[in-house]
Parts: structure tokens; C-alpha cells; sequence
């Protein structure tokens, strides 16, 4: 964690905070972290009301520390993106995005593959793929004429192995790990580094009112919030280029489709049911009981 202080205060630049919709990891969380490291911080989403409140509560805890906001919208187009960025690096005296995290996510509740509609469709991709995609593509000429950047890019488990119930969310995991590891491969030689990190269940902030279905949940077994920041910073201060953080049995599905793909697919194909109607009943749809206990209800 140390190797993060010294090259961010080096820099002079900033961390890039992206947390909108459901988030993968708290955005709040994890800009706390990276105050705490002495990072100079750039923070957006929609909600500026939302933005200034983190702020406050950073420069409360780390009074030296210097914070942005910077309001955006994911969905809103490339006009729109390439003013933010161009807003971006003109702050902290012109000093560039050292690190971009790209925390955004749009998740849609469990459900059957076919049931998804051409909104969702949309909805999903325009936030977790395409504003990702056009961000990156705005701020890495910056980056690439300093010879230096970092993009650590908030993937999922679901990005790695199939996720049932969640075949859009999955799908673009999915496209955001094949398109980032390909940015990786063209531009390692260039100075830009690429860290994606693929967590399993994220024991996240409930709001107000939620408690009821935190209790649902309260059975699955889920990293804290807190932990897999934490180690998002390790890893993306120690170059790694890919990290997996997830209590099991998401790590053994995820270990078995990696490397003996015919066993890990022929497990997911043998869950598959029985983990939607987990998901309708609310259940547990991280539990051992769906590789080993009974067949799906009727």
C-alpha cells in the first residue's frame, strides 16, 4: 500500500472516482481509501448534492487532502464526456489523471436471460460498456503523451465465469474485461497500466429502508466493502493485472472455469436453474447447496 503514496505525490495527479447506480465497490469507501494515501481526488457521478457530501466527509477525516467534484453522466454521450475530461485534467494546476477508476456499474435485478428487454439491454450497456469505453478512449491521449496512466477498471466474478440471472450484467463484464485486457496488450509499452478487478458478492451499504432485504441476504457470505477496496489499492499499486476477490464457493467456480473449463461450464450448466429460483425466492444464490442440494422446486 505504501508504493501508492510516493508515486501519487510524485505525480501530482489525481484518482478518478466513477460511482454511479449501483456501485461495485462504495465509491465513498474507496476514495477514503485512497485519501488516506494521499492522492489527490477527482470525484463524479450525477449526483453533485451527493458528491459534495463525500467531500465534506473526506477533508473532515483528512483535512490536507485536496478534493474535486466533478459532476457527470455516464450515459450522456461523448459531447458530454470530452467536456468532463478536458475539465478533469485542467484541475490541480494541469497536472493530468494519474489513476482512473472506472467504479460505475448498472445492475438490474435477478432474472432468466429471455426475460430481458431492449430497455435493459440498453440501460445496462450505456453505463457499464459504452460511457466506460468512450471515458477511457477521452483520457488515455493525455496519458499516453505523459507516458504514464492507470486504469483500474471495477469488473465482477461475473465477468469471468457465467452468472445466472444476471446474463446482461455478465455480458458486460464480460465485454469490458475482453476490451480493457486488449487496451493493456496495445499500450503496456506506452507507459499505461491496466489493473481489472473481478469481485464476487460485495457486502455494500444498505440505504435507508433496505433492511429488510439485507435480512434476505444475511445468509450469503459476502467481502466487506472496506476489505475489497483495500485491496483493489493493493492491487492496483502493485501493477497486477488481474485480481479476484471473493469468499467461496464464487472462487472455486471461478478457478474451475478459468483453468478446467469442461468441469467449471458443466457446474454453471448444473446451477443454473436452481440459482434463479433462489433469486425468486430471495434466497441465498451464493450457497454450496446449489452445487450439492436438491433439484430446483417446481
Amino acid at each position: 500500500m505504501l508504493l501508492a503514496l510516493p508515486f501519487v505525490l510524485l505525480a501530482g495527479a489525481g484518482a478518478f472516482l466513477l460511482y454511479k447506480f449501483a456501485t461495485v465497490v462504495d465509491g465513498e469507501v474507496l476514495a477514503m481509501q485512497f485519501a488516506s494515501l494521499g492522492a489527490k481526488l477527482i470525484l463524479s457521478a450525477r449526483n453533485k448534492d451527493e458528491l459534495e457530501r463525500v467531500k465534506q466527509n473526506i477533508v473532515c477525516k483528512y483535512p490536507d487532502c485536496k478534493v474535486e467534484v466533478l459532476p457527470m453522466d455516464l450515459s450522456s454521450g461523448e459531447g458530454s464526456l470530452k467536456e468532463v475530461v478536458r475539465e478533469a485534467e485542467s484541475l490541480f494546476s494541469n497536472a493530468g489523471i494519474d489513476y482512473m477508476i472506472h467504479n460505475a456499474a448498472f445492475e438490474r435485478p435477478k432474472r432468466g436471460a429471455l426475460e430481458e428487454t431492449e430497455e435493459g439491454v440498453k440501460a445496462t450497456f450505456n453505463v457499464n460498456v459504452f460511457g466506460t469505453i468512450t471515458l477511457t478512449r477521452l483520457l488515455a491521449p493525455s496519458m499516453l503523451d505523459r507516458g504514464m496512466g492507470h486504469f483500474v477498471v471495477m469488473s465482477s466474478a461475473a465477468g469471468k465465469v457465467p452468472a445466472p440471472g444476471q446474463a446482461l450484467y455478465s455480458a458486460s463484464k464480460h465485454a469490458l474485461n475482453g476490451y480493457f485486457s486488449s487496451l493493456r496488450s496495445e499500450l503496456c509499452t506506452k507507459g499505461i497500466k491496466v489493473t481489472v478487478v473481478c469481485p464476487g458478492p460485495i457486502e455494500t451499504p444498505q440505504p435507508s429502508g433496505a433492511a429488510s432485504s439485507s435480512q434476505r441476504h444475511s445468509s450469503e457470505k459476502r467481502v466487506s466493502v472496506e476489505r475489497c477496496a483495500e485491496l483493489t489499492i493493493v492491487a492496483a499499486t502493485h501493477g497486477l493485472k488481474e485480481a479476484w476477490i471473493s469468499y467461496q464457493p464464487v472462487l472455486t467456480v471461478m478457478y474451475l472455469v478459468q483453468y478446467i473449463p469442461t468441469v467449471g461450464y458443466w457446474l454453471m450448466d448444473k446451477i443454473g436453474a436452481k440459482r434463479l429460483d433462489a433469486a425468486a425466492k430471495k434466497g441465498n444464490t451464493y450457497s454450496w447447496n446449489l452445487m450439492f442440494g436438491g433439484k430446483k422446486s417446481a
